[in-house]
């Protein structure tokens, strides 16, 4: 009997990949059979991405809004492979200096700043999408995961471009999978994963002091969280894998939260 969930064989693209939750996402998808080629920002990020995920995957260096580079990649990857099933858009993070904290003003925020983290996430999110979607089209099939955040549910304080650029991530996920399967067919899904909160190296400080206790901010998210605890990065990956196997043959257009119930849950 088939497994619908699994994506053994699957060709899939993951952006991002030499940080913490695209690099775990693309050792889960090696581990789960899929040819992964790996995206990463740094050319000596290669040789490093390509030691853990091990033989017969892929990696290339790539700004993700370098529209060029991206179809240099998108034919090696078909060269090598014969086709792409899966893209994992998954490049992206905050600029601090997007950021709108207690002391400062809004109006006096550097607009660069504001344009940098649009760019990275949300052009960074379009523009893979606009090249490998390409691919899908000609397919016929193909499935594209994106990451959202639950700055695009709620307007979470300081978090000011990243709420705006993630916000505009769901809707493009949400305008992308209808497109896509109005014109060119019903197996050609787009979905997202709109990740709680996580400890890693961007929001550390916002959310730990020195010494390992919560910060004013972490006892209101957890206190805002059902769960009562932060999410582990490898709790997103059954979600990913799901999205992008046939169980989620109809299921098109959505923002999938792996939260803890944060997004469900009002506090009271």
């Amino acid at each position: 009997m088939k497994d619908i969930y699994s994506i053994e064989g699957k060709v899939a693209v993951v952006t991002g990949a030499a940080g913490v939750l695209g690099g775990s996402l693309a050792r889960h998808f090696a581990a789960q059979g899929a040819k992964v080629a790996a995206l990463v920002h740094r050319p000596e990020q290669v040789d490093e991405v390509l030691s853990v995920l091990g033989p017969g995957h892929l990696a290339f260096a790539c700004d993700v809004m370098d529209i060029k580079a991206l179809e240099e990649i998108s034919a090696a990857v078909v060269k090598a492979w014969g086709r792409v099933d899966i893209l994992l858009n998954v490049a992206g993070g905050n600029v601090p200096g997007a950021n709108i904290m207690p002391d400062q003003h809004f109006y006096d925020m550097k607009q660069e700043d504001w344009q940098k983290v649009l760019d990275l996430n949300l052009n960074g999110t379009i523009f893979p999408s606009q090249v490998f979607s390409r691919i899908f089209a000609e397919q016929k099939e193909g499935c594209i995961l994106n990451i959202s955040s639950m700055a695009a549910y709620d307007a979470l304080s300081r978090v000011a471009g990243y709420s705006a650029a993630k916000s505009g991530v769901s809707n493009f996920t949400r305008w992308l999978a209808a497109e896509m399967a109005v014109k060119y067919g019903e197996k050609i899904r787009v979905n997202a994963l709109a990740p709680g909160f996580f400890i890693g190296k961007q929001n550390r400080a916002a959310l730990l002091n020195p010494d390992g206790s919560l910060t004013e901010r972490s006892v209101k998210v957890l206190a805002k969280t059902p769960m009562r605890r932060f999410g582990d990065i490898t709790e997103l990956n059954g979600a990913a894998q799901f999205l992008c196997s046939d169980a989620a043959a109809f299921i098109t257009g959505i923002i999938l939260p792996v939260d803890g119930g944060f997004s469900s849950f009002s506090g009271v």
